[in-house]
C-alpha cells in the first residue's frame, strides 16, 4: 500500500521576515514513543510545522521524529514552549537551553511563552528573555500563547510585540476581540484545538451540510475556516490517515456564504480555559 504524500502547507510570513506554515502536526497529549513516530509519519506525509511544549512531555520524542524523517532541518518548522518557573531573563535562557538539549536540535524555529501566569506577574521580563535568544541566534522568532488583551498590552507598554499568539479558537469560539488586536499590531494568530471538543462541532448539522457539498469532512471544512480566517493551526492526530485528510485542505475553498455560515456559529458558553486563572 502507497504511502499518501500531501504538497507541504503554504506559508505565513510573520513581522520579523520569518516564513511560518499555515497547517502543522499537534502532539498533545502523545508521550515520547507516540510522537517520535507520528512526527516521522506527518513529515513524510506532507507537514512541515510540529508543534510541542516543554509541558507536553514530549520533546525528546519530538526530536526523535525530526531526524528519523530524513528531511533537512532547514525546512522543518518547530515550536516550542516554556512553563511559568522560567519567567525571567535568565530563566528564559535556561530554559531555552534545555528545549535545545532535549529536541537535539541547534536553533527553534518559534518559542512561546506558554501561559501568562499573571498571578506572578513576571511575562513581560520573560519576553525580554526571548528576544535576547532571537539576538543569540538560538530561536528565530518570540510569541506567547494564551494572552489575553490586558496581557498583550502590557508587552505593547514596553515597547515590545510577539511575533504570534496561540489561542484556544474555533468557529464555536472566534475569540474576535483578539483577532482585531493581532492584526492592528501585526501578530499572527494561531489556533490550538482548532477542531473544537468533544467532538460537537464536528456534528454541527451546519457543517455537515457544508462538508456534504464539497465532498469533504467536516474536520476539513473546520481546518479550511481557520486558514480562509487567515489563522495558522496545529490539528492533532497520530493516524496516518487523519494526518493526511487535515493536511488536504488547499484543495477547495469555502465559498463566501459557507464562510459567513461558519463565523455564525459563535457562542458564549464559557468553556475556554481562562488564562487569569490557569496556567503551569
Amino acid at each position: 500500500m502507497s504511502k499518501t504524500v500531501i504538497p507541504p502547507a503554504p506559508t505565513l510570513r510573520l513581522s520579523n521576515g520569518v516564513e511560518m506554515p499555515r497547517l502543522g502536526l499537534g502532539t498533545w497529549p502523545m508521550d515520547d514513543r507516540e510522537s517520535a513516530r507520528a512526527v516521522a509519519q506527518a513529515i513524510e506525509t506532507g507537514y512541515r510545522l510540529v508543534d510541542t511544549a516543554e509541558n507536553y512531555g514530549n520533546e525528546a520524542g519530538v526530536g526523535e521524529g525530526l531526524r528519523a524523517s530524513g528531511v533537512a532541518r532547514e525546512e522543518l518548522f518547530v515550536t516550542t514552549k516554556f512553563n511559568r518557573k522560567w519567567h525571567s531573563r535568565e530563566g528564559v535562557r535556561e530554559a531555552t537551553d534545555r528545549a535545545l538539549k532535549t529536541l537535539g536540535l541547534d536553533y527553534i524555529d518559534l518559542m512561546l511563552i506558554h501561559w501568562p501566569n499573571p498571578d506572578q506577574d513576571r511575562y513581560v521580563e520573560a519576553f525580554e528573555g526571548l528576544l535576547e535568544m532571537v539576538e543569540a541566534g538560538k530561536i528565530r522568532a518570540a510569541g506567547v500563547s494564551n494572552f489575553k488583551p490586558a496581557h498583550l498590552q502590557k508587552l505593547f507598554d514596553a515597547g515590545m510585540v510577539p511575533v504570534l499568539n496561540q489561542i484556544e479558537q474555533d468557529p464555536y469560539h472566534r475569540r474576535e476581540d483578539l483577532v482585531k488586536l493581532h492584526e492592528a499590531k501585526g501578530i499572527a494568530t494561531e489556533s490550538w484545538s482548532p477542531l473544537g471538543r468533544a467532538g460537537a462541532l464536528l456534528d454541527d448539522p451546519a457543517i455537515v451540510a457544508i462538508a456534504r457539498a464539497h465532498g469533504v469532512s467536516t474536520g476539513q471544512v473546520v481546518l479550511r475556516w481557520h486558514i480562509q480566517s487567515g489563522f495558522v493551526t496545529t490539528p492533532k492526530s497520530a493516524d496516518a490517515r487523519r494526518q493526511a485528510e487535515n493536511l488536504d485542505i488547499f484543495g477547495f475553498t469555502l465559498t463566501e456564504s459557507e464562510f459567513a455560515v461558519l463565523n455564525g456559529l459563535g457562542r458564549e458558553d464559557g468553556s475556554l480555559t481562562d488564562a487569569d486563572t490557569f496556567g503551569h
